[in-house]
């Protein structure tokens, strides 16, 4: 019989892609949407300011509990850096084609961090990765018709790899899934810091 894993996951995002990446590890979870402060300090890096995010993401749901469940949560934070400048969501139609129009004919870097807290113990672990994607050059025309899709508006540097964006980009060097964001790879080696061993969840 399929073996039952020993905790639950509760995804700190309402964010349909993590919860379609995260419904990829068999294990059972459910959502609480974070109301976490997400004011960036002007002082932190990129691997600091993902992993700060994520983990006061996670830490917010983990206060808004009710009793210790047996699950861990997970909260993720994803940013677009281009020539060490923070990108995140766009305000506008406006901001984001001006995030595109910076992002086109070259490469950029994406930070994810991700956040494992154990609601039991309150025990943590937080991680980041980073992958480096390059955009092919784009007009003016093509910027703007890829704005007013509204794929990118409510995504770190206005655009999103797994849709229409997919078109936008000419390579990528590392994690695919850590700019859709949530490095799986990455998620997988930190659940099992805390025994969920995704590889036995479904074995017979």
């Amino acid at each position: 019989m399929t073996m039952k894993p020993s905790k639950s996951i509760i995804l700190a995002s309402t964010s349909p892609r993590r919860q379609e990446l995260i419904a990829v590890l068999g294990i059972p979870f459910s959502v609480i949407p974070s109301y976490a402060d997400e004011t960036l300090e002007p002082e932190w890096s990129p691997e600091q300011a993902v992993s700060e995010l994520a983990l006061r993401k996670a830490q917010q749901v983990y206060d808004s509990l009710n009793g210790r469940p047996q699950a861990i949560i997970v909260g993720s934070d994803t940013v677009v850096v281009r020539d060490e400048q923070i990108l995140g969501k766009p305000e506008d139609e406006g901001h984001a084609a001006q995030m595109i129009a910076s992002l086109q004919g070259r490469s950029h870097e994406v930070y994810t961090g991700v956040a494992c807290l154990d609601a039991e113990s309150g025990r943590a672990v937080v991680r980041s990765r980073m992958t480096r994607v390059t955009m092919k050059p784009m007009s003016e025309g093509q910027v703007s018709a890829y704005v007013r899709s509204g794929e990118g508006l409510d995504k770190a540097g206005a655009y999103g790899i797994q849709g229409l964006g997919s078109t936008l980009v000419t390579g990528i060097e590392g994690d695919y899934f850590n700019v859709v964001g949530l490095p799986l790879s990455l998620l997988a080696d930190m659940l099992g810091e805390f025994d969920l061993d995704v590889l036995n969840v479904n074995e017979i």
